[in-house]
């Protein structure tokens, strides 16, 4: 999901995705500690979009604050 995609989306709903992001990035750093991924690189991708929706959740909060 690119940023603009992100940007879209209500804050709430972003809270939602991160939060299934994290689980999903859990599920996978443990199944990559006892087996072999199919998809190592899927675990960059979801690390690099928790930081795309955490840095635009960031971005509207300070927005609020000024």
């Amino acid at each position: 999901m690119k940023a603009e995609e992100i940007r879209e989306l209500d804050s709430v709903e972003l809270g939602h995705r991160l939060g299934e992001l994290q689980m999903e990035q859990f599920r996978l750093r443990f199944r990559s500690a006892t087996m072999q991924l199919e998809n190592p690189k899927l675990l960059r991708e979801i690390r690099r979009e928790i930081a795309r929706i955490k840095t635009i959740l960031h971005e509207r909060r300070s927005a609020e604050d000024e």
